[in-house]
Parts: C-alpha cells; structure tokens; sequence
C-alpha cells in the first residue's frame, strides 16, 4: 500500500524582485514539481546558489512563490500554502511543518533545556513532560548535563546545532523541513542526529532535507532533487 503524500509542489517558481534597484528581477527556480509521502526523505540537491535554501524557505512560507502550488496535508486535507490566508501560514507552522534551520536564534538567558521544552509545549505538552522530554533528546544528542540550564550563546557552533535540532524533533510533526542539520557535527554526534531524523521517518514524517553530507544523505534520503535543474531563465 503506497503512502499518502503530505507534501506536494506544482509548478513552483521563484523570482526576487528588488524594488530598491530598479525593479531588478533575479529568477531562482520554476517549473518545480515533486511530492514527498509519509515516512520518506527527499534531499535537496545541488551546487551552492542552485536556489535550495530558497526552496526550502518557500515550502514553510517564509517566501511568496511566484507561481505554483505547495500542497500540504493539513488537518487531514490538502491544503495551498502558497495562496493561504497568514493565520492559515501559522496555523501550519504550529501543527504540520516543522523546520530545523542552521542557526540556532533565540531570547538571550533562556536555558538550553527551556528553549527545546517551549516546541513541545506549544504542541500542547505539560511543562512537566515537556521539560523531562528535552532532557532526553538533550542527553541522546551528547549534550552534556551541565549545559542544560545553561543559555546556548556562549556554546560551540556544534552545541548550539544539537539544541537546534532538539527543538525541531522533539514534537512529531508530519512534514520536517531540516536545513543542513548536521553541517557543524562531529562523527559521534551526527550518529545521534541521524538516528532521530530517521525515528521522525519511521514514526511518518514526511522530509524534505538539505544534506551536503553525502555519507548522511544516503542514509536518510530515499530520492534526490536536483534544484539546479529547475534553474529558472533570465
């Protein structure tokens, strides 16, 4: 039996317009199409400037497309993203997609351990349980203990990613965006995140992922994307 898809895009393009040059136009991609199904990955590819964070950026509305449909499975229909209402964007964002960028942004002082809590309890988790879920995403990713209630500010990059991929992952969400999620890991440490990207697929999510990593990308990705093929012309 096939997996219904979560994830559709037809005929995407994207094209930036400067309005403070003149109204210059910079065309990224078009004519996008792929669907993605409960529990698999789809890897983005292709060289830096191919449009892939772009893509990406696009699929949780973050940009406007130009053109094109980004259909997603929402409260158990098919839902445009590209043409909903902003409350609709949100509504989204806070129960269907989830997004682990490379960068860790947050409130200064906030503690390591709160800043993952807050996504499970905004998904409607007491902060008890929350709390005591962090902690374990915190511990299977080799944060160490000391660190928990400590603001990640001041950690390494590779400590701030593991926070960042801990906040991603720790609600179930059916559709994850991951934007190189494990660029500044070190070997052991990308063994923990790659075994809960791939928990997330056998639980249904549906991925789409950028992975420059090709040892990692053959582990989580059943097909590829090549975006640079989907240039868009000048």
């Amino acid at each position: 039996m096939t997996a219904e898809p979560m994830l559709t895009v037809n005929g995407l393009a994207k094209t930036f317009v400067l309005h403070t040059q003149n109204g210059v136009r910079l065309p990224v991609f078009a004519n996008v199409d792929f669907s993605v199904a409960a529990g698999q990955c789809l890897a983005l590819t292709g060289p830096s400037g191919a449009g892939k964070s772009t893509l990406l950026r696009s699929l949780y509305a973050n940009y406007l497309p130009s053109d094109g449909q980004i259909m997603v499975r929402h409260r158990g229909r098919m839902l445009d993203l590209a043409s909903a209402e902003p409350r609709q964007q949100l509504e989204v964002r806070r129960e269907t997609i989830g997004f682990v960028s490379q960068f860790l942004r947050v409130i200064p002082r906030i503690p390591a351990e709160v800043i993952v809590a807050e996504a499970a309890i905004a998904g409607g988790a007491s902060p008890e349980d929350a709390l005591a879920a962090a902690r374990e995403l915190l511990r299977r990713l080799n944060l160490p203990e000391r660190l928990w209630s400590v603001p990640p500010a001041t950690f390494s990059g590779g400590e701030q990613q593991r926070v960042n991929i801990a906040r991603g992952l720790i609600r179930p969400f059916p559709v994850l965006l991951l934007d190189e999620p494990t660029a500044s890991l070190d070997p052991v440490n990308r063994r923990g995140a790659v075994d809960l990207i791939l928990a997330a697929k056998a639980a249904g999510a549906a991925v789409v992922a950028i992975c420059h990593d090709e040892d990692v990308r053959a582990e989580i990705a059943d097909m590829t994307f090549d975006v640079s093929s989907y240039k868009a012309a000048a």
